[in-house]
């Protein structure tokens, strides 16, 4: 048995959220945990279907995940968010409304260069952003504000995401949100 928590991911385009996120839900899933994953990109085709990318449209778009990311951790749901959520003090909003339920938040910076984005950028979104082609595109024409004091810190560029996935699981299970492995 284990208690609900939420998870959150933040970090730019391409930083390793998703792949993380996949990882740590199959584990999950492994050790019989109930988890779910708001996806950003799926959220935003369900969720918030029809918001921009202004900065207002952003915040409501995290405020909803962290909505559901609240509902799924206190009913025993551990709730993944994986979305760039590129405001720190909505970020922070999303964490006193899970808290504030008796429930844990944990963040998860996943921090990588702007170099390695581009590169693993098969879209070429990044390169197009840089020349001015896509608006409104966060780390570029739009801020990303880095988290102050992530739980977790994990460098995309710098470790492999199975190094990645053992230090957030380690720092889980020091926090007693999970069983030891």
């Amino acid at each position: 048995m284990h208690q609900g928590f939420t998870l959150w991911f933040t970090g730019l385009s391409g930083a390793g959220k998703s792949t993380l996120t996949t990882l740590l839900h199959e584990e999950f899933k492994r050790r019989g945990y109930k988890v779910e994953v708001l996806d950003g990109d799926v959220v935003r085709t369900n969720l918030s279907k029809g918001l921009s990318f202004s900065k207002d449209d952003r915040d409501v778009n995290v405020r909803r995940i962290g909505f559901v990311c609240d509902l799924l951790s206190r009913n025993g749901v551990i709730a993944i968010s994986a979305a760039i959520s590129p405001y720190e003090s909505v970020r922070q909003e999303c964490r006193a409304l899970v808290e504030s339920h008796g429930t844990a938040f944990v963040e998860v910076y996943a921090r990588c260069s702007l170099d390695e984005l581009v590169r693993r950028d098969v879209k070429g979104l990044y390169k197009k952003a840089l020349a001015g082609e896509i608006e409104h595109f966060t780390g570029v024409s739009d801020p990303y504000e880095e988290p102050a004091n992530p739980d977790v810190l994990v460098e995309s560029d710098k470790e492999t995401p199975e190094t990645s996935v053992h230090r957030i699981l380690a720092h889980l299970e020091e926090r007693g949100l999970i069983d030891r492995a």
